[in-house]
């Protein structure tokens, strides 16, 4: 089992940067891999970026390849989605969500959801 507590959301203007945090309790954190998602209103939610169990593999989503980067500190117990060059269309509630295995499976642990709002 793993609790997972997201952090760092807000209001930016468009250009601007934020740092997502999620924080995950539990001792086995370090053998989940860890994902990034968002949904904005009135669509599905979507994969935006995704991190292997040690870190040395990630992947993301084409509308934000370039311009996020998702990272993770196994000693903190903690995995960070960093946002830059934030557009209005990036508007959406950010989760973060934990699953046993970088290659495929169900997400079987998600967060509460953190907002992201991007002013054009």
């Amino acid at each position: 089992q793993v609790q997972l507590v997201e952090s760092g959301g807000g209001l930016v203007q468009a250009g601007g940067s934020l740092r997502l945090s999620c924080a995950a309790s539990g001792r086995t954190f370090s053998s989940y891999a860890m994902g990034w998602f968002r949904q904005a209103p009135g669509k599905e939610r979507e994969l935006v970026a995704r991190i292997s169990e040690n870190g040395g593999v990630t992947s993301y989503a084409d509308s934000v390849k370039g311009r996020f980067t998702i990272s993770r500190d196994n000693a903190k117990n903690t995995v960070y989605l960093q946002m830059n060059s934030l557009k209005p269309e990036d508007t959406a509630v950010y989760y973060c969500a934990a699953r046993n295995s970088f290659y495929g499976g169900q997400w079987n642990y998600w967060g509460q959801g953190t907002q992201v709002t991007v002013s054009s």
